[in-house]
């Protein structure tokens, strides 16, 4: 079993910046790959970016690539989302999850685990 808790969404303008932060515990850090997901109102929940587990290889989706970046700290437990230039389209729940299986996990179906989420909008 492994617990997630996110931190770091609020309001901010368009072109600003946001750090979100996922705090893990229950299972060795290093044994799973970790994502970012996200869920705007009336839309599917989408791929946002994830890490390996040893944190050398990243992914992103292309509707925020150059704009976000993904990072864990083994020393913490955690994995933080750096999102800058922020659009009103960024504007959505962000959920943290884990994965064992895949090597950068895309997909939703490869998370075993997810966080409760925290709210991210982006005002233009």
């Amino acid at each position: 079993q492994v617990q997630l808790v996110e931190s770091g969404g609020g309001l901010v303008q368009a072109g600003g910046s946001l750090s979100l932060s996922c705090a893990s515990s229950g299972r060795t850090f290093s044994s799973y790959a970790m994502g970012w997901f996200r869920q705007a109102p009336g839309k599917d929940r989408e791929f946002v970016a994830a890490v390996s587990r040893s944190g050398g290889s990243t992914g992103y989706a292309d509707s925020v690539k150059l704009r976000f970046t993904i990072s864990r700290d083994g020393a913490k437990n955690t994995v933080h989302l750096q999102m800058n230039n922020l659009k009103p389209e960024d504007t959505a729940v962000y959920y943290c999850a884990v994965g064992y299986s895949g090597y950068v996990p895309t997909r939703a179906y490869e998370y075993d685990y997810w966080g409760q989420g925290t709210q991210v909008t982006v005002s233009s």
